[in-house]
């Protein structure tokens, strides 16, 4: 049985929000035994890449001149504005366990009252409003505070960033990297816990969360998770995703269900997933996309640490959620300017 708590007490795990997909259990990896494999190989490869000499120079994507029409308006959420300023930032801890084997802690970081700026405060009282959520997975080998610089940038512009711990793919536990199939469904199950804070009473998020606007982001192992999320394991409450050097071996390319715009960022000198590869998934995808290309941006470091290239990461992602999220028409229009800022990436915009 599922069990689900909340910074120590249970929460009864009731869903809210748009229905949860019916599923049959986890993503069966025995049956995808030799996809796995060579994910296994791409995700560890970064010992021998380093090693490796010069990169090859990748290509990168053209934008087509006649972009086809998306099949159904993109985002699929009503037209409004997103806040226009930032707010602080709280942060907690849920504690969750999915089918009672798969403890799946949450880092949980949200809008907050009081001024921005500073560390995230916790437990601090939300912020008046409703707030859209992310669900972020980290990386083979990480952990959400990894990701904390990027994903309290995200809480401050006005969303709820929730990001489980996985239990077999993060920092200390056994790297069975065969377990990032089953992480989509995990990510799935702690949605449904974080979207009933929304009801619970007592809960700082009660009233707080905009449960009809929800997207997936995710790093590496993440972003194949993320990938998933869309593919094998559609998760139909997804409006948006966002793609940080991932790749589509053991997910597969089948985009599936209602059109989700996408948004995919990756270095140009990934030693660890190839750029090609992250460059072949978003080929594949048939909806609203960008894809933001670093220049001189390796596997991770534009995420991991703050600088200018992380700037740059975390504006055009902002501007990209609050247009799928919020449905602000100005911030989809501001995505190209941050992401040329500096010369530090090209962006191939098909939103």
């Amino acid at each position: 049985m599922a069990t689900a708590t909340a910074d120590g007490d249970g929460d009864g795990g009731r869903s809210v929000g748009r229905p949860a997909p019916q599923r049959s259990g986890t993503i069966g990896f025995m049956s995808r035994r030799r996809r796995a494999a060579l994910l296994a190989a791409v995700l560890f490869a970064a010992g021998s890449a380093g090693c490796s000499g010069k990169a090859p120079t990748p290509e990168r994507p053209t934008a087509p001149a006649d972009r086809p029409a998306s099949a159904t308006p993109a985002p699929r959420v009503p037209e409004g504005t997103a806040p226009a300023r930032d707010f602080g930032v709280g942060v907690r801890q849920l504690k969750l366990n999915r089918d009672g084997g798969r403890p799946l802690p949450v880092t949980v970081w949200y809008p907050a009252a009081g001024p921005p700026g500073g560390e995230p405060e916790h437990a601090a009282a939300a912020a008046d409003g409703r707030f859209p959520v992310v669900m972020f997975s980290h990386g083979l080998g990480g952990r959400p505070d990894d990701y904390e610089a990027l994903l309290t940038r995200w809480a401050a512009a006005g969303f709820v960033v929730a990001a489980p711990t996985f239990p077999h793919t993060s920092r200390n536990a056994d790297a069975n990297v065969l377990d990032v199939l089953n992480q989509p469904a995990d990510v799935s199950y702690a949605l449904t816990q974080v979207l009933a804070l929304d009801h619970r009473a007592g809960d700082q998020l009660r009233g707080r969360l905009a449960t009809d606007r929800v997207a997936a982001a995710g790093h590496s192992a993440g972003g194949v998770t993320t990938i998933g999320l869309f593919t094998a394991g559609r998760d139909e409450r997804l409006d948006a995703g966002v793609v940080f050097a991932g790749t589509a071996l053991g997910v597969g390319t089948a985009f599936a269900g209602t059109a989700a715009p996408q948004f995919f960022v990756h270095g140009e000198l990934d030693e660890v997933v190839e750029y090609a590869a992250g460059k072949a998934v978003y080929d594949a995808v048939p909806w609203p996309k960008a894809m933001l290309s670093l220049t001189r941006g390796d596997h991770g470091r534009a995420l991991l640490s703050d600088g200018a290239a992380m700037r740059v990461v975390a504006d055009t992602t902002v501007e990209f959620l609050r247009w799928t999220l919020y449905g602000d028409p100005a911030a989809k229009k501001r995505i190209p300017t941050d992401a040329t800022r500096g010369n530090l990436a090209t962006l191939d915009n098909r939103l």
